[in-house]
């Protein structure tokens, strides 16, 4: 009797151990990519503008070989890798010119657009060159333009998305806080710095709105760059640069590998 209980006490151990086995392959197995093809789409977030490296057939693209959809796909080997994303590219560019490769075998789709249609660069441009009142004005403007107008404009992309890939999973990344407050820092001042800052939040609760939406997953990398905003003293970001203009305000290197990344690792 004793050993038939053993034996049945030995037999539930090496169930429960082959249950947890399996359990932990299970949960591996869904941490892997998809199967599929990988489309990186939008603007110069995804496209790598302000990491470097550009693949000459970009051109005014600005595709970066160490921007995180490149970083994926060199980690991940899926089937096929389209990246068209493009700098300063807007809702409507993303229609009618980066679509093209999204099919029922793409697995994954990313992106990151609505900034460039809310007026990212003129917003900026503004609050560099003028003073807190016009900053902030600039800012409202653009914060209304998120509040009546951007809506609609993510939903035409992200129905055209989930028309053409109908079986992608796909991971909108968000945009990150640029500034670190409370600190000295040279340059604008801590009422547009946080205007700046309370901005990008704005735009971030709609697109995340929009994306949840649609089924899509919101990829927030605000919590990554936390402690890598400008002014930090190890900033991810490009502060205004004079020689580049263009790449003011965007990732460096270290802001698409530390930032954007893990961010869809976690969220693939």
């Amino acid at each position: 009797m004793r050993r038939s209980r053993l034996v049945a006490f030995v037999g539930s151990l090496l169930l429960a151990a082959g249950t947890a086995l399996t359990g932990a392959a299970t949960a591996q197995a869904s941490s892997l990519a998809p199967t599929g093809g990988y489309a990186a789409l939008g603007d110069s977030y995804s496209s790598g503008v302000g990491a470097g490296s550009y693949i000459s057939s970009s051109g005014d693209c600005k595709r970066s070989t160490k921007a995180y959809p490149y970083l994926w796909a060199a980690a991940h080997s899926p089937s096929t890798f389209d990246f068209t994303a493009c700098s300063g590219a807007r809702t409507g560019d993303v229609l009618s010119g980066q679509l093209g490769p999204l099919s029922s075998a793409t697995g994954l789709v990313s992106i990151s657009v609505g900034g460039n249609d809310a007026g990212f660069a003129d917003v900026m441009t503004t609050c560099v060159t003028q003073s807190d009142s016009a900053c902030i004005s600039r800012i409202n403007t653009a914060r209304a333009y998120v509040d009546s107008t951007l809506p609609g404009k993510l939903d035409s992309v992200y129905s055209a998305i989930r028309s053409k890939a109908p079986n992608a999973h796909v991971v909108v990344l968000g945009y990150p806080r640029f500034y670190k407050l409370g600190t000295t820092c040279l340059g604008l001042s801590e009422a547009k710095r946080k205007a700046i800052n309370d901005a990008s939040d704005h735009l971030n609760t709609a697109i995340a709105k929009r994306a949840a939406n649609h089924g899509f997953t919101f990829g927030d990398v605000r919590p990554a760059f936390t402690g890598h905003g400008i002014c930090s003293g190890d900033s991810w970001l490009h502060s205004v640069n004079w020689l580049n203009i263009g790449e003011s305000y965007h990732p460096k290197a270290t802001g698409q590998s530390g930032g954007y990344l893990p961010v869809l690792n976690a969220n693939d």
